[in-house]
Formats: C-alpha cells, structure tokens, sequence
C-alpha cells in the first residue's frame, strides 16, 4: 500500500518540478533523444518492406515499445536499489514529460512580442511552437495561433502525460511521450508521411482520444472559477468540438473559444498547403493579444484542477482498496 501512496507523490512532484523549472534547454532531455531516435531509425525502417504503411508501423511500434521497455527497466532497477531512488527517477522523468511551465512562458514571449509592435519577431515565436505557416499573420492571427496553441498542447503537454502516467507510472508517460514526438514529426499527410507516418497519427489519435475529452470538462471548471464562463465553455466544446481536422485537437479548442469568447481554427496553411478547417466558436469576436494572458491562466488553472483531480482519485482508491 505504501509503494501505491508514494507512487501519487511521483505526480506531485513532477508538476512541481515543471512549475519552477520548465524547459530546461540546457540539461539532457529525452524528449530531445527521442527526436534523435525517430531521426536515426526513419531511413532503416523505410527499407523494411516495400509497402510504407507496414515499414511505418512496424518503426512506430518499434519505437514505442522501446521506449517503454527502456523506462521500464531503468526505474525497475532503481527500485531493487532503493525505493526513493525509483521515485526520484519517475518524478524526473514525467517531469520531462510536461510543458505547462515552458508553454506559458512561449505564449507570453509572443505576447511581449506584440505588445512591443514586434511583429515579425512574434511570427518566428508562433512558428517555433505552432508548426504552422505564418508569414502573412497580422496581430490578430498571431493571438488566434497562440491561444490555439496553448489550448491544444494542454492536452498533449500535460493532461494527456498525467493521464498515462498515473495508470503506468513513468515508463508508459514516456511512451505517451514518444508515440506524440512522432506525430509531430512524421504524422503529416503530405508525400514523404502520408503511407509511412500513418501509423503514427493513428495510433495518436488513438491514445489522445479520452485526455482530450477529459480536458473539455476540467477546462469548463478552470474557466468558471476564473471568470464565471464554464457553461458556455463546456457547451461549445460539444457543439463545435468536433469543428476541426483532428479528432481530438478541436474539443480543447473549442473549450477555449467558449472559455474566452473567441474566434479559433479555420484555414490555415501547413508546410505550404492550405488545410481548410472550420471555425470554432463562430459566433464569437476576434482572438485579441489580450486573450493570450487569459488563455495562459486557464491552461495553468486547468492543469493544476487536473493534477488535484489525480491525486484525489488516487486517495479515494487507497482508501478503497
């Protein structure tokens, strides 16, 4: 029973460490290592077989499994040593796992940025942390991009890690880790990725399905403790949550728009092809760089509203079990 309580403290820490530390660029982070790997094996798996869907799915797995297996056998390791050392590791590690802290201090760059009438220094920003074609962004489509941004890496930066970290521990948050690095980087739908990084955009899509529609109800909460809007936000996330390419992205999105009273998604272009996505939160004004410091305290709100969450289910279920 103690091993179960103390694995809840691993939690705790962890988003404590994000808090005060956020991205540290200049320490060794897997998430970097993991960019290098799926870098590294890319050019071998695509050999594999003569069908790209197959030769993709076989790297994802690959990929994933070994980074769960690697998790696994360090923090079991540690664990034969000492216990604490185990938690240590864990803690660290889904520490590396979160970017609440990182995401804010990108949102609020951009938003200095705009204040300073820097814009094209705030379009680099946005491209940083977005992906996203931006040269021809105004002020209005920065502020829309970033809070777009804050709202969708909420799920995947720090609900979703929780999430596979509280019912596997570190190893499977780190390969929540990995199986959303390689969506990033080879789920794309365009010729090089559409046969061999299929796989990869399936099999995140699957693993964000229910933290993204978790985040719409801790969303709804943050947002009615901060400004009274959490109605409206919880019913445009299920009116327009399903506005948007991504099975997933839309339902925090569309929280968000509720939440803040704006005008989010809609066409846009990606690597130089214009992606026609619908509106989310039509009937709401423009996104303003206002909203940029109000989008960075709800995401904040939620995260913590969702680690208190966390923790009180795992209380209840040591006292239960």
């Amino acid at each position: 029973m103690m091993a179960f309580l103390s694995s809840w403290y691993v939690l705790a820490a962890a988003f404590i460490l994000d808090l005060i530390i956020g991205d540290p660029r200049r320490l060794p982070h897997p998430v970097r290592w993991m960019g290098s790997a799926i870098t590294a094996f890319e050019p071998r798996f695509r050999k594999i077989s003569g069908r790209l869907v197959i030769s993709g799915a076989l790297y994802a797995a690959f990929l994933i499994v070994g980074t769960w297996l690697l998790t696994f056998i360090a923090v079991t390791a540690l664990g034969w040593i000492h216990p604490f050392l185990r938690y240590g590791l864990e803690s660290v590690l889904i520490f590396y796992c979160l970017s609440a802290r990182s995401l804010e201090d990108a949102a609020m760059d951009i938003l200095d940025c705009l204040v300073s009438n820097k814009i094209d220094h705030a379009r680099r920003e946005v491209d940083l942390i977005g992906g996203r074609d931006v040269d021809q962004y105004n002020e209005e489509g920065i502020a829309r991009a970033t809070v777009e941004t804050v709202a969708e890496n909420l799920v995947d930066g720090f609900i979703a890690p929780l999430f596979f970290a509280a019912i596997g521990g570190a190893p499977l948050a780190m390969a929540y880790k990995m199986i959303n690095t390689l969506d990033s980087m080879v789920g794309y739908k365009n010729a090089a990725y559409i046969q061999f990084g299929r796989a990869s955009a399936i099999i995140d899509d699957i693993f964000n399905y229910i933290p993204a529609r978790i985040s719409t109800l801790i969303i709804a909460l943050a947002s009615q403790i901060l400004a009274g809007t959490g109605a409206r936000s919880l019913k445009t996330a299920i009116r327009e949550g399903t506005h948007h390419s991504s099975p997933n992205a839309g339902y925090a999105e569309a929280a968000f728009a509720g939440a803040l009273a704006v005008k989010l998604n809609g066409p846009n272009y990606y690597h130089g092809k214009l992606v026609d996505k619908p509106y989310i939160g039509i009937r709401f004004g423009k996104t303003l760089p206002g909203h940029i410091k109000k989008a960075c305290d709800l995401m904040l709100l939620s995260s913590f509203l969702w680690l208190i969450f966390l923790l009180g289910g795992g209380a209840v279920l040591r006292f239960v079990f």
